[in-house]
């Protein structure tokens, strides 16, 4: 059986030169399945039945298949009976793209079977289609316009709107949108009541013809790197239109090959994860185009695995998580996607404030060249100095075509995004230090990082002249309508910290007391109103949680990204302001996260003292812990976002979701952003907020380098002495 393939990874990325480039995403644009990351079952589908009829169902949820499929490693199973008076349904949800504008981009559905004793079209199923507003295509049986299913043969079924509509008469018009699919319904056919199996992979949207032509050419320059326990390929991208997908064939002897993955076209790096130290591996790839020609396969490339000490593991990592922001950053901005995969232009300011100290992270470390570094940098200056602002601070979104304003959140949402502003401050700050040289480039960054620092009107954003808060939003068309105000505890320490601290625009050090840490009407029922809790709603809370004291949080503390956001910069060692000591208060919110983990009051399937770290990411719930908002998704980036406070406790998950979990939490960009074993949820997405946590929190760690960047702004250590910040014992435990 030949097997063809479909790209499993998500993201487009470099090429192999020193500035990689991003190219748009076709991919998934038409993909709307081809492979499950998690085993036995696939996460978005449900099933339905009605006795006698009979359906095949893991965990209520169409089955996946690891012996029959066109594009490895797995594909879908469809194994039911059609009784008399009974009833069975079968939907597969579409792939998650986390945008909103989001479309499928083509007129016609493809997808393809097989049956090992064949299939007539009276004993095939029916099927429907829905789409994103719940519009109905109308039901058609399966193989009544294709033909019978030939025996032991996969056979592409193709289908255009019009074959769905007007089959069983009607008078509505239909709205249905195929740009905007939301889901397959397959559903009960004729009732002859015999055991029928289906095997269904690669289900697409796009154009009704391919145009031919002849197969591509076989991709060049295949390197392997190995890690640990996986294999890093990279290979050339080509000099014209990438094919469709890549297909990645590996052996163990040498000798035999076998396909064990696929890459989108526009991706030119695939992650191997073979799970075992002191394995030699051999690849070979193939470029595949949209009609399923297949190149020649390549000049073969090799690596053994090893075991890594400590510090080589939190290298590897930092260097995976690291090619976020380089490889995968926005081709004409230079900055950060938001989600990944998502929107190619929704860039976001905090992600990108983040990724800037990733990008000196890796600079610091050798990953690039501190000359990429600085190259990379300038674009992203440039393009913010030109950028939508308003009263100097930038929204939460841009478009990084255009340098436009995003409303993402809604039309409110047009203006400036104070907390995204200081994010994105934290990292340019910190390059302003560390890019120091006395050559253009270098000068050039200094200089713009400057000129915006100057730029932002801290100020403005207290409302009234007098008030006693920072306010997050801002809009030119409806002002201070969404009305936040900035009241800790939570990520937003940094805003209070760079708005006393800016030359130009400072707010005076008391609005750190009336506002972050206010202890007003106003602040005390707006702590209550996100929390639920008393316990904190003055600021300081004072109660010990499993046996660890928390000067200052809600509850239990909120979600462990309170502790990573304000501080990739601003280094919480050895100082105190009136409340607490933030280095220990954090280090008691990670371990009481932690333990809250090991507890499992909940009894999510994975937690405990290895599998910790409940936060904000993609489908995290409220990410705090305390059980309503406990859905049992772990977000990778909060235990390893703690390594400076918990280093043991870190370091052992760390190792847990790469050695143990590694097949279905790591992928070409580092750890993917969360997985949840209860639900058997595990997506190849990333969230730029996140995965520099990683990257800068474990060089914190091991050398500190952000924070002794980030401090030594002259700005900096004058407002902590306005604010009233001692020093205090130095032990960084």
């Amino acid at each position: 059986m030949h097997i063809k393939v479909r790209s499993a990874c998500l993201a487009v990325l470099l090429s192999l030169g020193s500035l990689n480039v991003l190219a748009e995403s076709t991919y998934f644009h038409h993909v709307v399945f081809d492979n499950s990351l998690a085993d036995g079952s696939l996460y978005r589908s449900y099933g339905k039945i009605i006795a006698p009829s009979k359906l095949d169902l893991v965990d209520g949820k169409f089955p996946v298949e690891t012996d029959h499929f066109i594009s490895p490693p797995n594909g879908l199973r469809l194994k039911w009976k059609s009784a008399p008076g009974g009833d069975w349904q079968m939907t597969l949800k579409a792939s998650e793209h986390y945008s909103p504008s989001f479309d499928y981009r083509g007129d016609t559905l493809s997808f393809w079977c097989f049956s090992e004793e064949g299939l007539t079209p009276e004993e095939s199923p029916r099927l429907n289609l829905k789409d994103m507003t719940d519009a109905w295509a109308g039901t058609i049986t399966l193989l009544d316009r294709q033909g019978a299913l030939p025996a032991g043969r996969w056979v592409q079924l193709r289908f255009r709107l019009a074959d769905f509509q007007g089959q069983y008469g009607g008078t509505a018009e239909n709205r249905f949108d195929l740009h905007k699919l939301a889901g397959l319904i397959f559903e009960q056919g004729l009732d002859d009541g015999r055991e029928h199996t289906l095997y269904i992979d690669d289900v697409e949207v796009g154009p009704d013809e391919v145009a031919g032509g002849p197969a591509p050419a076989a991709p060049d320059g295949l390197a392997v790197k190995p890690g640990e326990r996986h294999f890093d390929l990279t290979w050339a991208r080509p000099a014209g239109k990438p094919p469709f997908r890549y297909q990645i064939y590996r052996s163990l002897d040498g000798r035999t090959y076998a396909p064990v993955g696929i890459q989108q076209g526009e991706v030119n790096r695939y992650a191997d994860f073979i799970g075992q130290p002191g394995r030699q591996a051999f690849y070979k790839i193939s470029a595949i185009d949209e009609s399923g020609r297949e190149s020649v396969l390549s000049p073969a490339a090799s690596g053994a695995t090893r075991e890594f000490n400590d510090e080589e593991l939190l290298t590897m990592v930092q260097e995976g998580c690291f090619r976020y922001y380089w490889e995968a950053g926005h081709p004409n901005s230079g900055m950060a996607i938001e989600l990944l995969p998502g929107n190619d232009d929704l860039c976001a300011l905090g992600a990108t404030g983040f990724g800037v100290m990733a990008l000196v992270t890796g600079t610091e470390r050798g990953f690039i060249t501190r000359e990429q570094g600085a190259g990379r940098l300038l674009k992203i200056v440039h393009f913010l100095q030109t950028a939508d602002r308003f009263h100097g601070a930038w929204p939460h979104f841009l478009d990084g075509r255009t340098g436009k304003v995003i409303p993402y959140f809604g039309s409110y949402d047009d203006g400036a995004d104070l907390v995204e502003t200081a994010f994105l401050m934290q990292g340019l700050l910190t390059a302003r230090q560390y890019f120091n040289r006395d050559n253009a480039a270098e000068r050039a960054i200094r200089e713009t990082i400057t000129a915006c620092w100057r730029g932002v009107e801290w100020n403005w954003f207290r409302k009234e002249p007098a008030g006693d808060f920072l306010y997050w939003h801002w809009s030119p068309d409806h002002g201070w309508h969404i009305s936040h105000p900035l009241v800790g505890w939570n990520e937003t320490l940094i805003i209070y910290l760079l708005a006393i601290a800016s030359p130009t625009h400072a707010v005076p050090a008391s609005l750190y007391h009336t506002g972050w840490a206010g202890q007003s009407a106003p602040a005390v029922r707006y702590r209550r109103g996100w929390s639920r809790t008393t316990a904190g709603d003055h600021y300081t809370n004072g109660n010990s949680y499993y046996g660890h004291k928390l000067d200052v949080g809600l509850g239990t503390g909120g979600e462990l990204f309170f502790t990573q956001f304000s501080f990739l910069g601003f280094d919480p060692r050895g100082r105190r302001d009136a409340y607490t000591n933030y280095f220990q208060n954090n280090r008691a919110l990670a371990l009481i996260n932690r333990a809250y983990c090991m507890e499992n009051a909940r009894g999510h399937a994975g937690y405990g003292p290895d599998c910790w770290g409940l936060s904000a990411g993609i489908n995290c719930g409220g990410g705090r812990p305390v059980p309503r908002d406990d859905i049992g998704t772990i977000c990778i980036s909060a235990a390893l976002g703690a390594f400076p406070y918990t280093p043991e406790e870190s370091m052992a998950a760390l190792k847990h979701y790469y050695r143990d979990l590694g097949a279905k939490t790591w992928g070409i960009y580092g750890f993917y952003d969360s997985f949840n074993p209860s639900l058997n949820w595990y997506e190849e997405v990333w969230m730029g907020l996140n995965q520099a946590q990683i990257v800068a929190m474990i060089e914190n760690h091991r050398t500190g380098l952000l924070w002794k960047e980030f401090m030594a702004n002259p700005e900096i250590q004058p407002a902590l002495d306005a604010i009233g910040f001692k020093p205090d014992h130095p032990d960084s435990r």
